[in-house]
């Protein structure tokens, strides 16, 4: 019989040698469990914050469809109860329209009410204002600020050559704020188009749009579609209810400290409080300026105290127990949302960025309770 004369090979040594640490028997260094979670989160996050850049991305480049589709659904969201109230009365669409030209006159009679009231009161308001800035230079020049008198005219001659040297740049400026009027109008009017159709027939375009989704991933789609609706329509209605507490508050304060345009500001405070945390403060600041241009230290400290009453209303009350059964987000959700909307879009974002998160959060609840059902 003919032997092998191959022999077996060496079987290498379990322990470790110097230069046998690369092959597959070595022993390999253990990565701690937290460095592996953190690690598996990180790239979740980093992949989430690709997707999200993606999508503001995309909708920046059309901004103006997005803006005009999120006012229609504000308005749907307004008119959508009233038209369902008139429908039992009339027909459906002269219910949509009726509920349409009602929530117009009522735009239009507000604007006009501002309008009336900054041209009765522009008369007192220019010596009320020439009197207040003069009070105010005064106040500047005695301690403690002892400014020089001078320097106050020379800082308004400045003003003056910077405008005289800058008229060109001023006129088209200008113009172009003509052309961004005429954006506007346009975003308007396709807002107005869409709510129309939103208003009369959006649960039937809603209920077309799941069928052609596929039949694995319909369920999902419906249950994600009226929580979202559901979220935003209850968001829409709360904060409307704050902006207009706010805004008959500080209407009702301004008018009895007698501060001139305590309409237009009221207006103002009612647009600021779509801003939420930070657009209030800035429009009971505007306030307080034009309170101290116009009756002095004593009645901008009063403003300055209504600033704080209000912030004080606002988020204790108006937002808990308004907001809380439509928007459950923790406030410091809401603010990073709101500096982070203002970051990625400016004024728009900043108003779209709560009611954005908000609905995303609840389309994750109850997806997640749907998987939760047997």
């Amino acid at each position: 019989m003919r032997m092998s004369t191959h022999s077996d090979p060496p079987v290498p040594p379990t322990g470790r040698t110097g230069g046998g640490t690369s092959g597959p028997g070595a022993a390999q260094p253990r990565v701690p469990g937290l460095l592996r979670l953190a690690a598996a989160y990180a790239w979740r996050l980093i992949a989430v914050g690709v997707v999200v850049q993606a999508v503001f991305s995309v909708l920046g480049q059309f901004h103006r469809i997005t803006v005009a589709v999120f006012l229609g659904l504000v308005v749907t969201a307004v008119l959508r109860p009233v038209a369902d109230l008139l429908a039992r009365l009339l027909p459906r669409p002269l219910a949509v329209a009726v509920a349409l030209v009602a929530g117009i006159a009522l735009v239009l009679g507000v604007l006009a009410l501002v309008g009336e009231t900054v041209a009765g009161q522009r008369a007192g308001l220019e010596k009320e204002f020439v009197s207040g800035i003069d009070r105010i230079e005064h106040r500047l020049e005695r301690p403690p600020f002892r400014l020089d008198p001078g320097a106050l005219d020379d800082v308004q001659s400045r003003i003056g050559k910077l405008l005289s040297s800058h008229r060109s740049t001023v006129i088209s400026t200008a113009l172009s704020g003509a052309s961004r009027l005429l954006e506007v109008l346009t975003v308007l009017a396709l807002a107005v188009f869409c709510a129309v159709f939103f208003t009369h027939s959006g649960d039937r375009q809603w209920r077309w749009f799941c069928a052609q989704i596929p039949s694995a991933g319909r369920e999902r789609v419906s249950v994600a579609g009226g929580a979202a609706w559901q979220t935003f329509t209850g968001y829409t209605h709360g904060i409307l209810l704050v902006a207009a507490t706010n805004a008959v508050l500080v209407g009702i304060a301004l008018a009895a400290l007698r501060v001139p345009l305590a309409v237009p500001l009221a207006l103002l405070e009612f647009f600021a409080a779509f801003i939420p945390l930070i657009g209030s403060p800035i429009a009971l600041a505007v306030a307080a300026v034009v309170a101290l241009a116009s009756k002095g230290v004593l009645t901008a400290v009063l403003v300055v105290v209504l600033i704080v009453v209000i912030g004080q209303i606002e988020g204790h009350v108006l937002h808990p127990v308004v907001m809380s059964w439509a928007v459950r987000l923790h406030p410091v959700v809401v603010a990073l949302s709101v500096v982070g909307g203002a970051v990625a879009a400016g004024v728009v974002g900043a108003v779209v960025a709560v009611p954005l998160v908000a609905v995303a959060w609840s389309v994750l609840q109850a997806l997640r309770e749907l998987r939760a059902d047997p």
